[in-house]
């Protein structure tokens, strides 16, 4: 009798077990329903900031580049495709800055997905790599630039969910005003310095130096790890002695060995200067944000440049 009722619980204990199994399966790649939530993706951290700050607590956002990896080189995953599908809206910074943008595009023409690429339109600085004259992406690193991706953000939300529209634009407008804030300080602070040059990792800062009137000398190009030639490395060293520059910048999701050999070569100090593609887990555990790195790239610029 022991034995039967003991096979019978066995059973029902595997049925379950089988159960649960079949359920979660099919499902535990994909985001869990929320009744009356807008389903929003993102292509890499800035633009997941700001859709978060506008959105609020209408639309759940999943961001497709994980915390401390590279946005340039990031390949989605299946759990990531699972999410895109999913989507109500995926939101691209163009440019060519996702690798992965235009594969995803021809995937999704059937769908009900909206793809919305917000810097496609003010990415307007070329530079030559390779051979090959290509567009800078790094838009978002510009005040003034990224209240237009800011904008767009809110307009594809408004559009996408109109019910909640008036929601969207309030949050935008603070959004935006944080964003002008952020762009006088940096007038300010940047409006009195002796040095007008600075040497960087990659090519990320080009927006940023037109908008406030610096020079940038980069390592290597618009995707920081590309490996510069001996030519190159040679080509900015004799920059960085010409023009006294006195710190090379890196930055915290790629090796700072470059910058510390130019570093070494030159008699310079480094600082960092984050382009701000990704966070890293720490960063995030920090509490840091699009605006606390904007203010520290701010500060470490004041002294890198001499500013009074």
């Amino acid at each position: 009798m022991k034995i039967r009722t003991f096979l019978i619980i066995a059973a029902l204990l595997a049925f379950l077990a089988i159960t649960y199994f079949t359920m979660t399966t099919g499902t535990r790649n994909r985001p869990p329903a929320v009744a009356n939530k807008l389903r929003v993706v993102t292509s890499f951290y800035p633009l997941y900031y700001f859709a978060t700050q506008i959105a609020g607590d209408k639309a759940i956002v999943y961001n497709i580049t994980p915390a401390g990896a590279e946005p340039h080189d990031y390949e989605p995953t299946t759990q990531d495709m699972a999410h895109i599908e999913d989507s109500k809206l995926l939101i691209l910074n163009g440019g060519k800055l996702e690798a992965w943008g235009d594969k995803v595009k021809n995937t999704l023409q059937n769908t009900a997905t909206i793809i919305v690429s917000v810097g496609d339109d003010i990415a307007n600085q070329k530079v030559i790599e390779d051979g090959e004259t290509v567009r800078d992406p790094h838009v978002w690193l510009d005040p003034v630039l990224a209240k237009k991706e800011a904008t767009t953000i809110a307009d594809s939300l408004a559009a996408v969910d109109p019910a909640n529209a008036n929601f969207y634009e309030n949050n935008a407008t603070q959004l935006l005003a944080k964003l002008d804030a952020l762009d006088q300080k940096y007038r300010q602070d940047l409006s009195s310095c002796k040095q007008k040059n600075i040497a960087t990792a990659h090519t990320a800062f080009g927006y940023l130096a037109r908008e406030y009137e610096f020079e940038q000398i980069a390592i290597s190009g618009l995707s920081p790890d590309a490996e510069p030639s001996a030519k190159k490395l040679a080509d900015v060293t004799d920059y960085v002695k010409k023009h006294n520059i006195k710190y090379i910048f890196f930055e915290s999701l790629v090796s700072p060995k470059l910058a510390e050999t130019l570093a070494y070569e030159t008699g310079a100090k480094t600082l960092v200067l984050n382009p701000l593609e990704g966070l890293t887990n720490q960063e995030i555990a920090q509490g840091q944000d699009y605006f606390t790195v904007m203010r520290n790239n701010l500060k470490n610029l004041q002294t890198a440049l001499d500013c009074k």
